[in-house]
């Protein structure tokens, strides 16, 4: 009671400077309404045949109830912040009518209530603006004539609980060591021990400073019952608290005037599009981190202490959803600095020699990466000083560290190992006899080792990738052959002991190395493929594709499939046909890019609603 009475006096006392979040928003996600609607109707989606079947199977599931509350041709968002004193989440969603969004909350809480005598919920209407609190729900809701908004304090007791000394008899050690205390969970022990296991946590406010040991009360009765009762209380009245904060926030929203929330960082042009604090999000995460008991006197040493925003300022998804694709385009904001760093690492010319060893036909996958290795030695002593910049490493005790990495490593001789072109081809996949090792038992129980051919599912792959070194490959290959670890064929190798993989073998022509299972690809070509993705080759540092169609049409030729495997394969390379990936050479405005997309077969109809057709397809019996 003295707790309750404490936590509610300084309840009172802060109503006057309620402290109000933080427009400084830590991520934003907007549905842009205008721009979606343009491609697709809300009512071609609502209407589908696959909604209508839920919703006669569901009688709570009603999207015409739906559309008809929610204006779907406007601008939605959930926002929220993590980094701030206060932690919290606000969605807000464009309505067509007050009355009608009251009537239905009031139904759908009635119904509840019904079905839960413990249910309780409440409707305030002040004027402008109505709100709803329910003793089932978490959020605070509250709408005018134009939108409708969610809100949450997402700070928990737990996040700011004390902590004491509290030994725990005969647990779990795994699900107890280390964690703070919260509402208790029932689990499973993986193994009963039967040594006290010691957790920290401080003690409640009012617990007494001595203890009567008896037979009927022991200490470990106080540090188990007793704190989990206060712990407990402490929580009652901490959520009490938030809940009150929640509401009086909540009507601040709506008392002037409610306006949606709004950001330059979003992309209006995008369907879906959403920011995030990439490097508040990863500080905010390794000071958690730190905090743990295990990592409590390292943990300010490990990197990020200062906040990695110096140098990654955040992070765009931007979704856009078409009749022939739908695309992913994430965009990385660095610091001029880093962005400077990364435009020269960025920076890299493709030796062309590489294309000769291209296959011919058209792979089921590839990846192309390509990047100035020399430049990344050069600029990887700064780039960990950055990383590493906090308050307890000194800029004259880490520079100490960077002049030893650059005096160790001569960053012109060392890229020579690597120059920074590296491609990766999934030609095929089939099935192959292949001779293997295995350990049976004879007549007298004895392991012996047995050679067998059995048949694998071998994955044909090239790895091709440039040193322009003048001796280091010619003598590690030659090292392989006097170890017989390699043997010599005419103009390759082939590596000893990998026929489970299909034998592999390796090329090396001048500055190319090339590794490949593949006998065909050890023989330079003048394939058609290659013209095909030059010119992407050429803008992007990354380029990637993978065909969905004939990797489904491999898997069925080569695995053991039953009826429904082939029926959910068939049906979704008939609606999609290869998933692509590029990221420009080019640095914009301290900018890099990288665009994933998934092509669809045909582009007579919108993705959304292709890919509602495909659940419908594959969920008929």
């Amino acid at each position: 009671m003295k707790t309750l009475l404490i936590y509610l006096f300084l309840l009172i006392s802060s109503f006057g400077f309620c402290q109000q979040p933080s427009k400084n928003y830590d991520y934003f996600v907007q549905y842009n309404g205008a721009q979606f609607t343009k491609k697709v109707k809300i009512e071609q989606l609502t209407n589908h045949p696959l909604l209508n079947k839920l919703q006669k199977e569901n009688a709570d599931f009603d999207t015409n109830e739906f559309t008809a509350l929610f204006d779907l041709e406007k601008n939605a968002s959930v926002v929220g912040n993590f980094t701030d004193s206060i932690a919290y989440y606000q969605a807000t969603i464009p309505i067509r009518n007050k009355e009608k969004l009251k009537a239905f909350l009031t139904k759908r809480n009635e119904k509840k209530a019904l079905s839960d005598s413990i249910a309780k919920f409440e409707i305030q209407d002040f004027g402008t603006y109505s709100m709803l609190n329910s003793s089932d729900q978490k959020f605070t809701m509250a709408w005018n004539d134009s939108y409708l908004v969610f809100f949450e304090l997402t700070k928990k007791y737990s996040d700011i609980a004390p902590k004491r000394d509290v030994v725990v008899d005969s647990v779990a050690a795994p699900t107890v060591t280390g964690e703070t205390y919260g509402d208790p969970a029932e689990t499973t022990p993986i193994e009963e021990v039967q040594e006290d296991v010691v957790v920290d946590v401080d003690p409640p406010a009012d617990a007494p400073t001595s203890y009567e040991t008896s037979d009927a009360t022991t200490e470990d009765d106080y540090t188990n019952d007793t704190y989990y009762a206060a712990y407990e209380t402490q929580r009652i009245a901490f959520d009490s608290i938030q809940k009150i904060k929640q509401i009086n926030f909540t009507k601040s929203l709506f008392e002037k005037g409610f306006i949606a929330p709004s950001s330059s960082k979003i992309n209006p042009t995008a369907d879906i599009s959403s920011w995030v604090n990439y490097g508040g999000f990863l500080t905010n995460l390794s000071s958690s981190f730190s905090t743990l008991t295990p990592l409590s006197t390292y943990g300010k040493y490990l990197p990020m202490q200062k906040g990695i925003d110096t140098f990654i300022k955040g992070m765009n998804f931007d979704f856009y959803f078409d009749n022939d694709n739908a695309r992913i385009e994430e965009t990385i904001e660095y610091s001029k600095a880093i962005a400077d760093m990364m435009g020269k690492i960025n920076d890299r010319k493709i030796n062309k020699k590489i294309f000769a060893y291209f296959p011919e036909q058209e792979p089921l996958g590839y990846f192309s990466y390509h990047f100035n290795s020399k430049a990344l030695l050069e600029n990887m002593p700064h780039m960990i000083g950055e990383i590493f910049s906090n308050t307890v490493f000194l800029n004259e005790d880490f520079s100490f560290v960077t002049d030893l990495i650059t005096t160790l490593v001569d960053e012109k001789a060392t890229a020579t190992l690597f120059d920074g072109d590296i491609s990766l081809f999934l030609h095929e996949v089939k099935s192959k006899e292949v001779k293997t090792k295995t350990f049976e038992y004879d007549e007298n129980y004895e392991s012996i080792e047995v050679e067998k051919m059995v048949t694998k599912t071998i994955p044909e792959f090239t790895m091709i990738f440039t040193a322009t070194h003048a001796t280091f490959y010619d003598k590690l290959i030659d090292l392989g052959v006097r170890k017989k670890m390699l043997l010599p064929k005419n103009g390759f190798y082939e590596i000893v002991g990998t026929n489970e993989f299909g034998t592999v073998y390796i090329v090396k022509n001048h500055d190319v190395i090339v590794i490949t299972n593949l006998l065909e690809q050890t023989q330079p070509n003048e394939g058609n493929f290659k013209n095909g993705i030059q010119k992407s080759l050429k803008q992007n540092t990354i380029s990637a594709a993978f065909d969905i169609q004939k990797m489904a049409d491999t898997y069925l030729k080569t695995e053991k499939n039953n009826t429904k495997d082939q029926k959910y394969l068939n049906a979704f390379a008939s609606k999609f046909k290869t998933i692509s990936m590029e990221s420009p050479k080019k640095l914009s405005d301290n900018k890099v890019k990288v665009d994933v997309r998934l092509n669809t077969v045909k582009g007579d109809k919108n993705i959304m609603l292709q890919t509602l057709d495909l659940i419908d397809e594959i969920s008929q019996k």
